[in-house]
């Protein structure tokens, strides 16, 4: 017999050799309905896979993120058995799972593929899906699998298993297919009811650019076809609420190619949103006891050699800006803790002075490839809320969660409210990635899982996505069409502190390292905004909106009048327009819905006479006529519910 832990702890007795679809039919038949795909010790398997040892078994549906990939996997092995069929003398690469659905990499051998002959590839997968056929595993020694490819004539399978090693070669069988594989599978073909491909690009064999151009197509699938609709009506929302698409219309940013790639330019309305950002965050770090601090936008190469960033990241970096002193070089700014480091060791310190905490809204640079940049999301300057905490290793627990509770601040006022954490911690079997020692490491690992586990957070726990010099703290945030970001992060790092030296006079005299904690609740505001205008949809919060309200003026004699209401609203610290365009009433209105303007306020005859304004809200809602200091308790009380001040 052999002992099967379930997730919740939980441990059942199976014969030696059961699979976990045998766990699942002896929790439910319902739930053995819907297991795909399985986790055994961390490692996806079969649902046919015989458990011959003790472990702890998970068992997938399509809801987990695990059984998703399987699903998905499974699926690009239909689509390659529907390529061969359909375009016979085809080479097939690899074909993986990615995050949303899958890819297969093809050398067509000259045969033309295109997206025109996506429906016929489709249903061709759909009518071989519809075989059930058995994803079956089974090992293939070396010699064997070389022979197998070699008679197909296909020399990619073949220079594949020749870097593979003799005695964990695996093919998949289904149906009348076979493929070099890995593993990871759904039980069968049938589960696959809703196909989608998606596009088509070229890929070089292994990214080399000397090797051949191959076909890559993707694609997604579901168990449902009512799964691939709700997908597809998702992506056609996330195009309209696409930052590029919107942060254009609504005149926030642009970009310019003789600016250069990747480098953004703020248009008024955007450096607004940027300051009222910049103002709510420095508001609440003020609150928090935090100090304003500036750097510069470049420093010594030997700083950052100092900091270890230079060797970690330096082929990420711009290329050294060298001085007309010989041997002097300089880089573009790629992180701000090495300048904050330098700021602390300015001055000496007792532990009656700690924490110390510095923030500062520094820009830094890093060298994207530029088929990597997109929109706000992905460029080669950017700003980041970069705060650093210098604390006592007695203080760090409390540190910490204070900074939790600011993070969560942040995220209330902006209304991302769904949200999960992640405790990256370092790999221990590939130690060369970080640095610093094992005690520093396991200090700062137990600092961030108490802090994590005492505030109450919905986390879980990543080995090997820590970051170089310490364990870190990351926030996900699902937005209002169900996508994940990763925004949000804080890190412990006891190595930073000694590799500069920092130092502070402890109540024994003597001098010891401080801690530091690194935070930057936004990210960067580039990212930030971008994922914030698409979460809204351009519909801002009240209080961080570029126009609360537009003036809308019947006609020109109301001209006056319009401009004391405008007068009015800005002494109320409304933000207001007045569109004064011989425009009609209908194409202000539209155009305004347009820009997303919270309220308009119409100017007539009437609201001259009751010294009042009919207000409008964004949507068609009509509020009536009322007066300036009316609306002034409407837009106040609305921006209340928003936002409140950030408690210590």
């Amino acid at each position: 017999m052999i002992n099967i832990t379930l997730p919740d702890g939980s441990v059942k007795q199976f014969d030696k050799g059961s699979t976990p679809m045998d766990v699942a039919f002896s929790i439910s038949a319902g739930l053995a309905r819907n297991v795909i795909s399985a986790k055994f010790n961390d490692d996806v398997v079969e649902t046919i896979t015989p458990l011959e040892e003790d472990g702890n078994l998970v068992l997938l549906t399509f809801n987990d993120d695990d059984g998703k990939q399987a699903f998905w996997h499974s699926t690009a092995h239909l689509l390659a058995q529907a390529i061969t069929k359909l375009y016979p003398g085809v080479n097939l690469t690899i074909g993986p799972s990615i995050e949303k659905g899958f890819y297969y990499d093809v050398d067509p051998n000259g045969q033309a593929i295109s997206e025109n002959d996506f429906p016929e590839i489709e249903k061709k997968m759909l009518e071989l899906a519809r075989g059930k056929h058995d994803f079956h595993m089974h090992p293939v020694s070396k010699p064997e699998a070389l022979e197998y490819y070699k008679i197909n004539n296909n020399p990619y399978k073949v220079e594949l298993i020749e870097n593979l090693t003799d005695g964990e070669i695996t093919f998949c069988d289904h149906d009348d297919f076979t493929d070099l594989c890995r593993g990871g599978h759904i039980p069968n073909t049938g589960f696959i009811k809703a196909v989608k491909l998606m596009n088509i690009a070229g890929a070089y064999w292994r990214g080399d650019e000397n090797n051949a151009q191959l076909t890559r197509i993707y694609g997604i699938s579901f168990p449902k076809q009512k799964e691939l609709k709700e997908y597809l009506e998702l992506l056609e929302e996330a195009k309209k609420r696409d930052h590029r698409k919107l942060g254009k219309e609504l005149k926030l940013f642009a970009f310019s190619q003789k600016v250069g790639l990747g480098l953004p330019l703020w248009l008024p309305k955007g450096a607004a949103l940027r300051d009222r950002l910049e103002k709510f965050l420095k508001d609440a770090q003020e609150n928090a006891g935090y100090q304003q601090v500036v750097s510069p936008h470049i420093g010594q190469k030997e700083l950052y050699m100092t900091s270890g960033h230079f060797q970690k990241y330096g082929e990420d970096s711009f290329q050294p800006i060298k001085t007309p002193q010989d041997g002097e070089e300089y880089l573009l700014k790629p992180m701000n803790c090495p300048h904050h480091c330098e700021i602390f060791n300015a001055q000496t310190w007792s532990y009656r002075d700690l924490p110390q905490r510095y923030a500062e809204f520094g820009t830094v640079y890093r060298y994207e490839q530029s088929g990597e940049l997109h929109g706000l999301t992905r460029v080669r300057g950017f700003t980041q809320d970069d705060a650093h905490i210098f604390c006592t290793p007695e203080q760090l627990d409390e540190e910490f969660k204070k900074v939790i509770d600011l993070v969560l601040y942040v995220f209330g006022s902006l209304g991302f409210e769904n949200f999960t954490a992640q405790v990256s911690l370092r790999d221990p079997e590939n130690p060369t990635k970080y640095i610093g020692s094992d005690e520093n490491w396991k200090k700062a690992e137990s600092a961030i899982l108490n802090a994590a586990e005492e505030k109450g957070l919905n986390y879980k726990v990543v080995t090997g996505e820590a970051a170089f010099y310490g364990p870190k703290l990351d926030f996900m945030v699902k937005d209002a069409l169900g996508r994940q970001w990763q925004l949000g992060t804080i890190q412990v790092d006891y190595n930073l502190p000694e590799r500069f030296e920092l130092e502070y006079k402890g109540s024994d005299n003597e001098m010891h390292r401080p801690v530091m904690i690194h935070r930057a609740p936004f990210g960067s505001l580039e990212r930030f905004i971008a994922i914030l205008i698409e979460h809204t949809g351009g519909n801002f919060p009240l209080w961080l909106m570029p126009e609360q309200a537009t003036i809308l003026s019947i006609s020109e004699k109301y001209e006056n009048y319009s401009k004391k209401v405008l007068s009015l609203l800005k002494k109320h610290e409304i933000r207001a327009t007045f569109d004064n365009r011989g425009e009609t009433m209908g194409k202000k209105i539209r155009e305004a819905e347009m820009n997303k303007i919270p309220y308009m306020l119409i100017v007539g005859e009437a609201e001259v006479e009751n010294e009042t304004v009919s207000v409008r809200k964004h949507g068609g809602e009509d509020l009536g006529q009322m007066s300036i200091a009316s609306f002034a308790e409407i837009i106040n009380a609305q921006i209340d519910k928003e936002i409140y001040k950030f408690e210590v």
